[in-house]
């Protein structure tokens, strides 16, 4: 066998066997000792396939890696989403929504009162929307790890002054911490989060420090419509079968995104959707943002950080932190 083919066959073996380490270090049942066996093990096992193969006993190698695979992945498919789980507070209810007619009648939408992370009033609460009444769409991003990472919420505005803001999150459970690796291996199951912006928006704002950039978008009155039943579509659909939050396919970005292309046809996939930091100038490319302005302008004067932190806990928090913002007219 020539050292040509034994690259071919080595190097992708060595990569799929590096993330099956992972796997077993991360999802391994029980504690750091017992994965990490299990992960040393594995990586025992490999070495040992890689000395056949080095021998020149090709066939015992692939047959006995090809046997491994074969119980890893259904070790592997047998690890389930669940929708039961002791989760931590502020993802403990899962909304559900109900329409009738024109009327959106909304249960488990969130309004947390937050004094600081660990100090909150958890407040769950029942509300109704009229469809007829929907005016606006913006798109929020949370800059919580550097430019090119952030969280994406949209928020819905209606006639009456209410807005609502929908976040795809982890469905922690308690003591649990997010991680982004551990987003690549099945560690969370994904949450549509509906809530008050007092709470959400603030919560990134005001207690975490985030840095968070209002935009409005640019999107017909039916489109908006489409967009508003497609996250309660999420929700009731998350709420039947559970599924595994993903930190590159299934985040909070590319999830909307799938949603917005069912609405508008053609939109384009772009490597801005994977690094949501850098969002806004893909909504500009493509008409989605406030015309008559460039990108920086529109961030510049999207940094809601200042404002909300002077409005706080306002009854009009919403709109203060609009004020100023291209596309949104002042009240």
């Amino acid at each position: 066998m020539s050292w040509l083919s034994v690259l071919l066959v080595a190097v992708p073996a060595l990569l799929l066997s590096a993330w099956w380490t992972l796997a077993l270090w991360l999802r391994l049942p029980g504690g750091r000792t017992l994965r990490g066996a299990g992960a040393a093990l594995w990586s025992g096992l490999v070495l040992c396939l890689f000395v056949l193969l080095w021998r020149g006993q090709v066939a015992l190698a692939a047959a006995a890696f090809a046997a491994a695979q074969l119980l890893l992945a259904l070790w592997w498919h047998g690890i389930r989403p669940s929708n039961v789980r002791r989760w931590a507070d502020e993802v403990a209810e899962q909304l559900h929504g109900e329409i009738d007619g024109d009327t959106v009648t909304l249960a488990q939408v969130r309004n947390f009162g937050w004094r600081s992370l660990g100090d909150y009033d958890a407040r769950w609460e029942t509300r109704r929307y009229a469809l007829s009444g929907l005016r606006s769409v913006d798109v929020l991003l949370s800059h919580w790890m550097g430019p090119a990472i952030a969280h994406t919420l949209v928020s819905f505005g209606f006639d009456d002054g209410r807005y609502l803001a929908f976040s795809i999150e982890i469905r922690k459970e308690r003591g649990e911490a997010y991680s982004a690796l551990g987003g690549f291996f099945k560690q969370f199951e994904a949450i549509l989060v509906a809530a008050d912006e007092r709470d959400i928006v603030r919560l990134r704002s005001n207690v975490r420090g985030e840095d968070v950039y209002l935009y409005r978008l640019h999107m017909p009155a039916p489109a908006m419509r489409s967009l508003f039943l497609a996250y309660l579509a999420e929700a009731d659909a998350l709420r039947r079968r559970p599924r595994w939050y993903h930190t590159a396919t299934g985040n909070c970005t590319t999830i909307v995104f799938e949603m917005a292309r069912r609405i508008v046809g053609g939109l384009p996939f772009d490597y801005r959707l994977l690094l949501s930091g850098y969002l806004p100038e893909y909504l500009h490319q493509v008409g989605g943002l406030a015309p008559g302005h460039s990108v920086a302008e529109l961030r510049r004067a999207g940094c809601i950080n200042e404002r909300a932190r002077a409005a706080d806990q306002a009854a009009d928090f919403s709109q203060r932190i609009r004020a100023g913002v291209p596309g949104i007219e002042a009240p």
